[in-house]
């Protein structure tokens, strides 16, 4: 499906309903699989979270999580862990194409049985489930924290729990923080210092409903349309002040556009009142990569210079991002420099008009590419890949007062 989005020009103002954090909802997925005595409120509804509930009912056979990276990570270490088990865990092309072997050999050091069904270091992997006997490992830190996290989450679940030694820069520490807390709020101890993590055997937890918090990612593209915008007032539903997920920096990063957030109780307000823009934007998001389209997009949108760093996990992700961000934002007039782990943005004079941007089978670049429609009209190719992450996301931009018209590629 092709959308061709435009906007009315009218100020942006509506009221909009994010379901709960991917990154939360498929923790707790992982947690409740271990310990299902506990709820879960305000899941993701996202087609990641769908699937890792769907395979998290399997025991036996083929698991095929599509483009769904989380649940590749996570499911990994699940499965090995599980007594019985006997799965071959797979996906799709590009998924294929995804480094696990860090994980895998984490997991080996721990005692799993865990084979390469095809090109050694990468999925499909097939997994014999074993009582894994060791509690202390290495692993690499500067690789994708759901690495790490996939380790913390089986950690309680082992006999005498886990010891993780990171080695090296620790990459994205919010989601490594995130899974310490998650397994905290279940009472399950644990720590981190030092570049040591340490988590402590749970035979059980006592019952308890957990209410996930929405999704910081999701909420980014709503910060990008009020910057560029002139006047927003947008509010957005089931967000804390003292959030557990890395992409509540956007609050802070989004002040230089102009963007005020206003907590009042679970909502967020979003509120821009004139078309103040920054002169140049330089970010580190070694904390937050996937917000790093959102940001590159608004300031193409606003004219405005931008560097981005510690951005080296984008290169994994469901496209070689950087990449991507390179070709389509030059196909709007601008200059576009990246290097393993960063991208400077020089906007052109202009916006080239009516461009269709190609999406890689990657959510965030339909996404992050929608608000540029505030400036001018264009098409987002694929644009049915949104539901890996955020399926009502066009139907929301509708509210806002955009023309997203729907036509077959």
């Amino acid at each position: 499906m092709k959308i061709e989005i435009s906007h009315s020009g009218k100020p942006l103002k509506g009221e909009l309903k994010i379901t709960g954090s991917k990154s939360e909802s498929n923790r707790m997925l992982i947690l409740k699989a271990l310990y299902p005595n506990i709820e879960l409120e305000n899941l993701s509804n996202s087609d990641d979270t769908r699937l890792l509930q769907q395979a998290l009912k399997t025991t036996t056979g083929i698991v095929d999580i599509h483009h769904a990276g989380t649940a590749m990570r996570f499911l990994t270490a699940y499965f090995a862990s599980r007594e019985g088990t006997d799965v071959i865990l797979t996906g799709s092309t590009r998924m294929k194409e995804r480094p696990v072997k860090l994980l895998v050999e984490a997991l080996r050091n721990l005692g799993a049985e865990i084979t390469y069904v095809e090109n050694p270091g990468f999925p499909p992997l097939e997994i014999r489930g074993k009582k894994l006997q060791r509690s202390n490992v290495g692993v690499e830190a500067n690789i994708s924290s759901q690495y790490i996290s996939a380790l913390m989450l089986i950690a309680p679940s082992l006999p005498d729990g886990l010891e993780i030694d990171l080695k090296g820069i620790v990459t994205s520490t919010p989601y490594i923080l995130m899974t310490l807390e998650l397994l905290k709020s279940l009472g399950i101890n644990g720590n981190f210092k030092s570049n040591r993590i340490q988590i402590e055997p749970a035979e059980r937890v006592n019952s308890k409903t957990i209410k996930i918090e929405s999704d910081w990612s999701s909420a980014s593209y709503f910060y990008s349309l009020a910057g560029i915008s002139d006047n927003a007032n947008i509010t957005l539903s089931n967000y804390r002040e003292s959030s557990l997920q890395g992409d509540c920096c956007l609050k802070e990063i989004y002040k230089k556009f102009g963007v005020t957030t206003i907590f009042d109780g679970n909502t967020i307000t979003l509120v821009k009142e004139s078309g103040t823009k920054p002169k140049r934007i330089v970010e580190n998001l070694q904390n937050a990569p996937d917000i790093a389209q959102t940001i590159a997009v608004t300031c193409l949108a606003l004219g405005v210079e931008c560097e981005l760093t510690g951005l080296h996990t984008l290169k994994i992700k469901e496209t070689d991002r950087l990449l991507a961000l390179q070709t389509e934002m030059e196909k709007f007039g601008a200059r576009v420099k990246i290097t393993g782990d960063s991208l400077k943005l020089y906007p052109g004079s202009t916006l080239a008009k009516d461009i269709s941007v190609a999406t890689y089978n990657d959510h965030r670049m339909a996404m992050a590419f929608a608000p540029l429609a505030l400036k001018v009209p264009l098409q987002i190719e694929d644009a049915g890949v949104v539901s890996k992450s955020y399926p009502e996301f066009w139907e929301d931009l509708e509210k806002l007062g955009f023309s997203a018209l729907r036509s077959s590629q």
